[in-house]
């Protein structure tokens, strides 16, 4: 279940604001400028997929999704409690960073957790399997994925080259929810 905390950016424990409640979290995401939607995921994929199989499960999704925005280019990010690449992979995303483009990901299976930080407000996003967020270009941001991954999202950019991020070197990062810790 999609599940949305807002801290104060100097208060970490405790919340101001939670909520598993969709249509609550949408509205509170679009007032801060994140679009949060729910799209039906009912391809067969699995955490481990490839992304030839999740891209052709989707196509019809992806391509729609790419008319409207006008993004480029589509990638899938698969990841199993045991990828090779875990451990670096998920702390690359750890840090806070931002991006030139919008940050457009459609989980079709399991779940992680987007971290955005917008003014003085940090924003906890559990996305599960059915969400489809867009982050706006620029916005502060961290993406956890769990010591044990297993989750299976579709990317979507503008930008040919991909996911490119700008790290803030802003530590705030470390002092937010981590996923199983």
């Amino acid at each position: 279940m999609t599940h949305m905390r807002v801290y104060d950016e100097n208060q970490p424990i405790e919340a101001r604001l939670e909520s598993s409640d969709f249509t609550e979290i949408r509205r509170h995401l679009a007032a801060a400028g994140i679009r949060l939607d729910r799209w039906l995921a009912d391809a067969e994929i699995q955490p481990g997929d490839s992304q030839e199989q999740v891209l052709a499960a989707y196509q019809r999704d992806i391509d729609r999704l790419m008319e409207e925005g006008g993004y480029q280019s589509v990638d899938v990010i698969s990841m199993t409690p045991g990828h090779p690449d875990k451990v670096a992979l998920r702390q690359k995303f750890l840090s806070e960073h931002t991006h030139a483009e919008d940050e457009v990901r459609f989980f079709v299976a399991g779940a992680g957790l987007f971290t955005l930080h917008i003014g003085s407000e940090v924003y906890e996003v559990l996305c599960e399997k059915d969400d489809l967020i867009s982050v706006p270009a620029g916005t502060r941001h961290w993406f956890d994925m769990g010591p044990e991954p297993a989750f299976v999202a579709i990317r979507i950019f503008t930008n040919p080259a991909g996911w490119v991020a700008n790290f803030t070197g802003d530590p705030i990062a470390e002092r937010f929810t981590r996923i199983g810790v």
